[in-house]
């Protein structure tokens, strides 16, 4: 289930980060979710899954996410513990895939430094840090929803047992 508030530590990340740097291709074909996460970000911090910790937030700059369409992206960062992801902009895959599996995001121009107390108010649209408040993109209701409910699946499930 979603928190409206997400409070974390920050893990900074710049421009353009792809899905190849998120969860290199040789680790695409296992379906053990805790492998993946052992491998989270390992093409451009081969240390982050040992570092991060369940609740912690990615902030980055432009595209987070770009390239292919590996869902597999999205599932490292989450069972890796990362709890939302806030950057200026997301590849549109990506952005989507997030939301199918359950893992909060949003688009704003957030500036912070590397382990400061992140808090993010998704139903605001809004992002704290260090006393200074930063306006995002509020995602719409229903992908607010989709995201209370754990995900485009979990929706689904919840929809068809509740009839």
């Amino acid at each position: 289930m979603l928190d409206n508030i997400i409070k974390g530590k920050a893990w900074i990340f710049g421009s353009d980060i792809d899905t190849d740097v998120i969860i290199p291709g040789k680790y695409l074909r296992t379906t053990d979710m805790q492998a993946l996460a052992d491998h989270a970000m390992e093409g451009i911090d081969p240390e982050f899954s040992k570092k991060v910790k369940k609740g912690d937030v990615i902030v980055a700059d432009d595209n987070f996410g770009c390239g292919s369409s590996r869902e597999q992206a999205v599932l490292a960062l989450k069972y890796a513990g990362v709890a939302c992801i806030v950057a200026k902009s997301f590849g549109r895959i990506f952005f989507r895939n997030a939301i199918n599996v359950g893992l909060p995001l949003m688009e704003a121009d957030v500036q912070c430094s590397e382990g400061d107390e992140v808090e993010i108010d998704l139903l605001q649209g809004t992002v704290k840090v260090n006393g200074k408040v930063f306006h995002g993109n509020k995602l719409p209701d229903f992908l607010l929803e989709m995201l209370t409910k754990g995900g485009l699946v979990a929706q689904r499930k919840a929809k068809k047992n509740s009839q």
